[in-house]
């Protein structure tokens, strides 16, 4: 998705290659998964980060254009809306001082931005859902100039039949609207997770991804409302999956169909079988890319997704795209998160013997994904030793000890293992999510505005978040 495309509309003719190349790169990815022809590299870290634009009295500020304009990175690009922009950071290996690296250069493009942004009046807030953003500012004059956006939204309302979206979210409160485009998936800003593994351990890692992704959108938690409306911890799951929901046998963004079994290509050949193509670019066929697979996949947006990229040898890799966590709250509580996430998933990856299918039913896995998705570090989870935890003791008493061994694996620094992993025990201990602290301000003040302005000092500031006042 990352490429722009060159019109709007598209033939049948398009479609029907872009199907016939989808279908040979699935066959090819067939063979070398089955050759084992995939990396066998070691981890490799990465992420990518939404950010919001806002003016001065914390509305959003449709000008992403001159942000991008002013800084000229190739790393820093946009996203759906004119309001929106989208970091990416270069990947690498989490061993050693490698997640300091990833936390500096996460640092220093904020900081990039953020000068930029200043210069030009506006600032950048990392947030799941800007508490002033209202459904005028989700028009289609509000999108990013790209033709790949205007394309992706001719085709989604020709997949929905020109029938509305349908927003319906209940939570504290009940939030029901209907809009008439694509840009409601413009509220939803996150923080992206990616790790690489080896061929042989891709099935494992997808399954474990599954299963830790409802602590970690707890624990990452900061999107409790939209449109004035408090609904969920992390609104944001619901807001996305509803945003772009066609008439297909399965919503393009979603928890995932099952766990995998032997390897990962069972959901490319879902892929290719259950997604209608949404933008039949003609990639300049070169087989051995898989360009038509790369943009099919993502156009799917599973809240664990898989991604075929290449080594910087040449040779294909697999990693997994960790999707639930919202932006924010600041550098060293998303330092603090990733930390968290590697380390826990290094552990499990790791632990003899471990088989998350027999351990924890998938039904299971998904019901504590959207468990904790509503109601935060506060709900009531099942799981692999089968009890049934309150979340945040989960955390305390068996996921940091866990990630804490996973960090020891990979040989992180002590200090800095023990620096990041407080502050994920702080959160868990107070319960101050990103989500919380702004649902009790709301609750306080009923002043979004407010909310912004104050939420932006703090995170400018750079205190975790579970030592904001209010």
């Amino acid at each position: 998705m990352g490429q722009d495309v060159s019109g709007t509309h598209f033939k049948s003719e398009e479609f029907r290659h872009f199907q016939h190349a989808l279908r040979e790169e699935t066959s090819l990815l067939e063979e070398w998964i089955s050759d084992r022809q995939l990396s066998d590299a070691g981890y490799v870290a990465g992420l990518e980060l939404e950010m919001c634009l806002v003016d001065d009295s914390g509305n959003p500020a449709a000008c992403n254009q001159s942000l991008l304009d002013a800084l000229h990175s190739p790393i820093i690009v946009p996203e759906l809306s004119k309001f929106n922009v989208e970091f990416n950071v270069d990947p690498i290996s989490p061993r050693g001082d490698g997640l300091q690296t990833l936390t500096k250069r996460l640092v220093d493009t904020w900081s990039i931005c953020s000068e930029s942004a200043r210069a030009l009046g506006l600032s950048v807030v990392s947030i799941g859902i800007l508490p002033t953003l209202r459904d005028e500012h989700l028009v289609l004059g509000n999108m990013s100039e790209l033709h790949r956006y205007q394309a992706l939204n001719e085709q989604v309302l020709r997949l929905r039949r020109g029938k509305p979206v349908r927003l319906d979210i209940s939570g504290v409160e009940t939030l029901v609207s209907e809009h008439l485009d694509v840009m409601l998936e413009a509220g939803a800003t996150s923080l992206q997770l990616h790790l690489q593994v080896p061929q042989d351990q891709a099935a494992h890692a997808y399954n474990l991804a599954t299963v830790v992704s409802a602590p970690m959108v707890a624990i990452g938690a900061n999107s409790p409302m939209l449109f004035g409306k408090r609904l969920w911890q992390e609104t944001r799951i619901p807001l996305f999956e509803q945003a772009v929901a066609m008439e297909e046998p399965v919503n393009r963004v979603n928890f995932g169909t099952g766990y995998a079994s032997r390897n990962l290509l069972a959901l490319f050949l879902e892929n290719e079988s259950l997604y209608p193509v949404l933008l039949p670019i003609v990639c300049g066929y070169r087989l051995e890319k898989l360009e038509h697979l790369r943009l099919h996949n993502g156009t799917i947006w599973r809240w664990n997704r898989p991604i075929i990229g290449f080594d910087p040898n040449g040779r294909p890799h697999i990693r997994i795209e960790h999707r639930v966590m919202a932006a924010g709250a600041t550098a060293i509580d998303m330092a603090a998160q990733m930390a968290f996430y590697y380390g826990l998933m290094i552990n499990l990856l790791n632990k003899p013997g471990l088989d998350v299918r027999a351990k924890l039913p998938f039904i299971t896995a998904w019901n504590n994904f959207y468990e904790s998705a509503r109601y935060g570090l506060k709900a009531q989870v099942i799981w692999l030793d089968g009890k049934k935890w309150p979340l945040d003791k989960l955390i305390l008493q068996e996921l940091i000890p866990a990630a804490r061994d996973g960090l020891g694996f990979l040989h992180v620094d002590a200090t800095s293992t023990d620096h990041w992993l407080q502050i994920i025990e702080s959160r868990a201990e107070t319960g101050q999510t990103g989500a919380q602290w702004q649902a009790e301000f709301f609750r306080r003040t009923s002043d979004v505005a407010l909310l912004v302005r104050e939420y932006r000092a703090r995170q400018q500031a750079g205190e975790p978040v579970h030592q904001w006042s209010y």
